[in-house]
């Protein structure tokens, strides 16, 4: 059997992906952003977002097929995100993928965005290690995945239980009077700063909270935490050490993540873990996680920067997956499902 030609489409947030893979092998990747719409409002306003990916998707299907040098009707299959994500968002890529899949005749796959950070590793590195275990950190999402295969078989070990990791650094960005999106900047700025200059909490790792969350996460105390420092530096009429501050909060951040993620792989007992998502591409949190887990004697895996943000091709890697392991496609009147748990790859 030849290695499937799938298109993927994304736009389960403010990325407007089209991304066009053969089997394993990375054809094109098209993404366009309407971030630069959202930074006056600290966030993302999703009615902006649907708006933009309006506008977006017919040109980046047309730059991906034309980077690919394919022919439509050369494509076997269409993957598209059904979920999680922002409703009106999703729905823009869906409806877009339904009108291409009824033009084409061809089969549609609604797939899951989450599944989309751990199988788009598989375009850098060839096939994954199975089972193994993966990080996701990104804007929206922070979780521990169990992967026994990446089509059929993927359970949620553990998840945040209020802001992930990268709403944290967002909400922390702005009351540091820094911009949109918060992650870049305060790993930058992190750099000339101080990670033991400030104490700041690990959340849900005390005795008492592990015996219930010991894979979950928690990031909104964090925040607090930093918020009250801030406020009372400035109550005393001092100034704030910013550089010191972003270092000691994403050396907090990034202590649990990889402290979590190094305990979930040796309770598993895998060998190997894949580190996904848009926080993915933290200094510190890679960094800080190589170094753990070469002492544990454990491999990490990591996509390249650009397939670590939300993009088509990570979801045309789930569509060649659910291809090659001969699962039926999508009912093609399923509909978006912004709180698509992990467990359910296809819809």
């Amino acid at each position: 059997m030849s290695e499937p030609l799938v298109i993927g489409i994304e736009s389960s947030c403010d990325e407007t992906g089209v991304g066009i893979v053969r089997g394993h092998e990375l054809l094109a990747n098209e993404v366009a952003s309407s971030v630069e719409s959202h930074v006056r409002f600290g966030g993302v306003v999703p009615e902006v977002a649907s708006r933009a990916h309006l506008s977006a998707m017919v040109p980046a299907l047309e730059r991906a097929t034309a980077t690919a040098g394919i022919d439509l009707a050369e494509v076997d299959a269409i993957a598209v995100t059904a979920g999680p994500g922002l409703m009106g968002a999703l729905l823009v890529g869906i409806s877009s993928a339904k009108a291409l899949a009824t033009h084409l005749d061809t089969p549609l796959y609604g797939v899951n965005h989450l599944v989309g950070h751990v199988a788009v590793d598989l375009l850098d590195h060839g096939p994954l290690p199975m089972p193994s275990l993966a990080l996701l950190v990104s804007g929206g999402h922070t979780s521990l995945l169990h992967v026994r295969d990446i089509a059929t078989d993927i359970t949620e070990l553990g998840a945040t239980i209020d802001d992930a990791a990268g709403e944290a650094y967002d909400k922390v960005a702005r009351l540091l009077g820094l911009s949109y999106p918060g992650g870049p900047i305060i790993d930058k700025l992190a750099a000339d700063g101080d990670p033991t200059a400030i104490r700041f909490p690990r959340g849900l790792t005390a005795r008492h909270d592990l015996e219930r969350h010991r894979f979950d996460f928690s990031f909104s105390g964090l925040k607090t935490a930093v918020a009250r420092w801030v406020e009372t530096r400035q109550l005393e009429g001092k100034d704030i050490p910013v550089a010191d501050v972003c270092a000691s909060f994403q050396e907090a951040v990034c202590d649990v993540l990889t402290a979590k993620t190094i305990d979930a792989a040796e309770y598993l007992g895998v060998d190997t873990i894949l580190l996904g998502g848009g926080v993915a591409a933290n200094s510190r949190l890679r960094g800080l996680l190589e170094e753990r887990a070469s002492a544990a004697g454990l491999e990490v895996r990591r996509p390249r920067p650009a397939l670590c943000t939300d993009n088509g091709a990570m979801i045309a890697a789930v569509g060649a997956e659910v291809v090659r392991a001969g699962l039926p496609p999508s009912p093609l009147d399923f509909s978006a499902d912004s709180g698509l748990p992990v467990s359910r790859v296809l819809v």
